[in-house]
């Protein structure tokens, strides 16, 4: 309610203010980067600012895990104090640039985070932007990630931005000009369900629309998206915003309009706000065309100073006393290495890990010591980083001997070609006869998997074009698996990537994602059994491309673990520990019967001997309706904390929405009378229950 009462309240100081500007100042204002108006006191602000995962693109930040990898915590208290720190240090940056009468881009308080896109193609490179291929999940870390950023005072700590909207998830090489064709059914299921969380329940304040078109309508010019859903169905009283440059395509490659002036007039009456760009300097010519109205420039206007206000730009606020010693101090650093203990997933492990020092480990591959390795994309600096090599190094210390080789490089070169390909090859080889047990850190980083025109991965456009690991890095895997010696693989990447060799032959198999900037200290406590892993998989690793649909198909009919036909490598939250955690009963305890909201206890019990988190995941099924998915749907999860040996209940609950479905035009109905939730640490699967040497626990729900 508090922020209801702000935002009338703000809205009536803004709706003042512009009143106060020429029509020429009030279209001004709408550029992402609005230049000061000096008579009304206003300074210039730049709406252009990024946190994916921290702050990014202006200096040093607390380096927090790619969001994927955040996501793989399945810990929706530690992403909303993620999403808190981010906050406070771009508070305490804004303070410090202010100060000094810097305004540039990046600068701001705005922030354009977090992306809430499915991750429904393992080949899209920014998949590792997002919180993976499952809406419930997504629809949890957005709105945590959300609530952290924008905080719980009378104004908003920094607003967020839930993007890109909708049906957004590549082929990066064709998002200027490709549309995304979406059954109504898949539109309401799957692709929209995070964004209406973040408006619905996080009051996200600003909404970014996508590159691409959706069902023929350019989705920053989109009235279907903008005005009969955001602003119509769910009630959104934010601004929204283009992704940058993305007007200017509704002419230059979608086509659907002939001029700068036809684009800027498309996008504003459908109700983007702000334009990242620079197509909305031509809003004065549609106006004199009579292409828009001044009441359409206004609103515009208006809702852009009602986020301003909202955020205590005019005003002095409790932020302005945060100082610049909260960025990268070390309650944030530790929030940090928190996260990315919990993301890292342990995919297989013969009984090598725990590692032990007193032993000689040999530590190869191109990521082992890549600082690029570890930050992923749209990132901040940090004032340090610690890799893979170097957290197992301060980890053995004298105790003990690492040895290093790069084995490979990331990908073959492309002006020295296969010259270079394999020229550590036999480094690697000595290496690791030498050693006890070898460390091998493969995978990509932002200049293989990204965003189209911002890596150096020019033949995909950020996209993978396979589930492969780079011919270089294969030949290594294999050489340095054939040598008899345990080995450990670590992938660092944001995204599956084809891991049959290493799940064969490999004593133990790690995700470690792009972990942060100082990860490789989280990684090594991991190693070598200081915690226990507990992340969960937010993606399906496949067994190969076959199994799944063309790129350009948006159709979720074989993708993700809720429609995929066959058996996954590993699947969507799959997940070892070094403990034993079991689910060893389950029951309904309660169930509304207006919401039909149900809370579900469970017993847990670690049969291990080793101290563990791990996550709780309830699965729902509905058995006869034709409109239910083909498997199971994620809809409660739960993080546990459970020393050795220790058995304990806990209470879940399930929303009401979960035993809903969806018709083929969209609309959310009451599903069978009655409905299966499986309870574990995993999906009901024959991996899950041979892992926890008993099935799921199966609770008929009516």
């Amino acid at each position: 309610m508090n922020k209801m009462i702000n935002r009338e309240k703000a809205r009536k100081m803004a709706e003042d203010l512009v009143s106060q500007m020429t029509i020429e100042e009030r279209a001004s204002q709408l550029r992402y980067d609005a230049p000061a108006i000096e008579r009304l006191g206003i300074p210039a602000y730049n709406w252009w600012g990024e946190a994916l995962h921290g702050v990014a693109r202006q200096g040093v930040a607390t380096s927090f895990p790619q969001a994927i990898g955040m996501a793989a915590a399945f810990d929706e208290a530690l992403v909303r104090k993620a999403g808190d720190v981010a906050a406070t240090e771009g508070r305490a940056k804004y303070n410090a640039n202010v100060a000094e009468n810097d305004r540039d881009i990046y600068k701001g308080l705005t922030f354009w985070s977090p992306n809430v896109n499915i991750f429904r193609d393992p080949r899209w490179g920014r998949g590792q932007e997002t919180f993976g291929e499952d809406p419930y999940l997504t629809s949890r870390m957005g709105v945590a990630y959300v609530e952290g950023l924008q905080g719980d005072g009378d104004l908003l700590k920094a607003a967020a931005c839930a993007k890109h909207f909708a049906v957004h998830s590549g082929p990066e090489e064709l998002r200027h000009e490709f549309n995304a064709v979406v059954s109504k059914k898949d539109m309401a299921e799957t692709y929209l369900p995070a964004f209406r969380a973040c408006v619905q329940e996080a009051g996200v304040e600003a909404v970014m629309g996508a590159y691409n078109r959706t069902n023929g309508e350019p989705c920053c010019g989109s009235k279907t998206l903008m005005q009969d859903i955001l602003r119509g169905e769910w009630g959104f009283q934010g601004h929204y915003v283009s992704d940058c440059w993305a007007i200017r395509d509704f002419h230059e490659h979608h086509m659907v309009t002939g001029t700068m002036e036809e684009s800027a007039a498309m996008a504003l009456q459908a109700g983007c706000d702000i334009n990242c760009g620079v197509t909305y300097q031509y809003l004065l010519n549609a106006l004199k065309q009579g292409l828009v109205t001044e009441a359409e420039i206004t609103e515009a206007a208006v809702r852009a100073f009602t986020t301003r206000y909202m955020l205590g730009l005019f005003e002095k606020t409790e932020y302005d006393s945060i100082p610049y010693e909260k960025v990268e101090c070390e309650e944030h650093l530790a929030v940090a290495e928190q996260l990315t203990r919990e993301s890292v997933v342990l995919l297989k492990n013969d009984g090598v890990l725990p590692l032990s020092t007193g032993k000689t480990i040999g530590v190869i591959g191109p990521n082992a010591n890549s600082r690029e390795a570890l930050i992923g994309n749209y990132h901040g600096t940090s004032s340090r980083y610690i890799t893979v090599l170097e957290g197992i190094q301060d980890k053995v210390g004298h105790n003990g001997r690492v040895l290093f080789s790069e084995g490979s490089h990331l990908f073959k070169d492309r002006v020295e070609g296969l010259a270079r390909e394999n020229d550590r090859i036999s480094e690697a080889v000595t290496v690791a006869k030498h050693s006890d047990v070898v460390v091998l850190c493969v995978g990509l980083n932002e200049t293989l998997e990204g965003e189209e025109g911002d890596t150096g991965n020019s033949y995909a456009s950020g996209d993978k074009v396979d589930l492969n690991l780079p011919a270089s890095q294969r030949k290594l895997m294999e050489t340095v698996l054939a040598t008899g010696k345990p080995v450990v693989v670590c992938l660092m990447s944001g995204s599956a990537i084809d891991l049959t060799l290493a799940q064969e032959k490999a004593a133990a198999v790690l995700q470690l994602w792009y972990p942060g900037a100082r990860g490789g200290k989280a990684v090594a406590d991991l190693l070598f059994g200081d915690y226990s892993p507990s992340g969960k998989l937010p993606v399906t690793f496949y067994q190969s491309l076959e199994e799944l649909p063309d790129f350009e198909d948006y159709s979720m009919k074989g993708r993700t673990y809720r429609y995929i036909e066959g058996e996954a490598l590993y699947p969507f939250g799959y997940g070892l520990t070094y403990g034993d955690v079991r689910v060893e009963s389950a029951s309904v305890v309660s169930q509304d019967p207006v919401s039909r909201d149900v809370v579900i206890c469970a017993k847990m019990k670690n049969a291990g001997t080793v101290s563990t988190d791990d996550v709780v995941q309830i699965y729902v099924k509905d058995p006869a309706s034709a409109y239910a998915v083909p498997n199971h749907s994620l809809c409660a999860f739960q993080r546990v904390s459970l020393e050795a040996g220790e058995s304990r209940e806990i209470e879940i609950k399930v929303p009401g929405e979960a035993f809903l479905v969806v018709d083929e035009e969209g609309k959310f109905q009451k599903g069978s009378d009655k409905c299966l939730l499986y309870v574990g640490t995993g999906q009901p699967d024959a991996r899950t229950e041979a892992l926890s040497g008993k099935k799921s626990v199966e609770v008929p729900v009516k």
